[in-house]
């Protein structure tokens, strides 16, 4: 892949041997692998149980070649399409995520806020992890957290911000009861969530907690 854009401003040898594990390929997902790919980042672990529907078209970024085909498989030949390199790094795993280890950097892009939370209450020691990152999207709102997981504050905060349960999440809902989600309030906050990431790499800082509404727009960081 020529890197002559991104290079100077990220290689992707600074990540070292760290993998990338992207839990839930969906909305989340599918974003934030397009966008790593992009900077040339191939240590990559898919995990996704799901499969391409066409309603995913609207807000993912699947086409229409990728319908039934299984999430990690349309993800990673979405990778592959931008990266042919990236083949023999990617790892799929169809069957989700069910107590694999985990090391390196870990994106939750799950719907199910207690699977995410027990992901990571269970790798709440893990020595391996160096960050956790997770998004939660709403239709024009949507917040993104990270922690650092050497730090216990930083840990401990994170897991508290998913102190609730599934059936408390207030989504917005067409009168056909589908969950409304629409891909610019995706995109922005994913690209928001990528720049942190890096700027985690590059020990430039990170933020906690960044939360946005992208059709005010607003932002709030912390």
């Amino acid at each position: 892949m020529d890197l002559a854009k991104t290079f100077e401003f990220l290689d992707p040898a600074e990540l070292g041997n760290d993998r990338i594990h992207i839990i839930g390929c969906g909305a989340v997902g599918s974003t934030l692998a397009e966008n790593l790919a992009r900077f040339g980042i191939t240590k990559i672990t898919l995990y996704d149980f799901d499969r391409v529907e066409s309603k995913n078209l609207a807000n993912q970024m699947f086409l229409h070649k990728h319908i039934h085909m299984l999430k990690v498989e349309a993800v990673a030949d979405i990778i592959t399409g931008i990266n042919p390199e990236a083949a023999e790094h990617l790892r799929l795993e169809p069957e989700g995520w069910n107590g694999q280890r985990l090391a390196g950097y870990v994106f939750l892009a799950l719907d199910n806020i207690e699977l995410r939370r027990q992901i990571a209450e269970e790798n709440r020691l893990n020595p391996m992890i160096k960050a956790m990152f997770d998004f939660r999207i709403g239709l024009t709102d949507a917040q993104h957290y990270a922690a650092r997981w050497d730090d216990s504050k930083d840990r401990d905060r994170f897991i508290a911000s998913m102190a609730f349960t599934n059936a408390q999440v207030d989504s917005v809902r067409s009168a056909c009861r589908e969950v409304l989600s629409v891909a610019p309030t995706i995109r922005m906050i994913i690209s928001l969530g990528v720049s942190n990431f890096i700027n985690l790499v590059k020990a430039r800082g990170m933020k906690k907690m960044i939360l946005i509404d992208a059709f005010a727009p607003t932002m709030e960081t912390r």
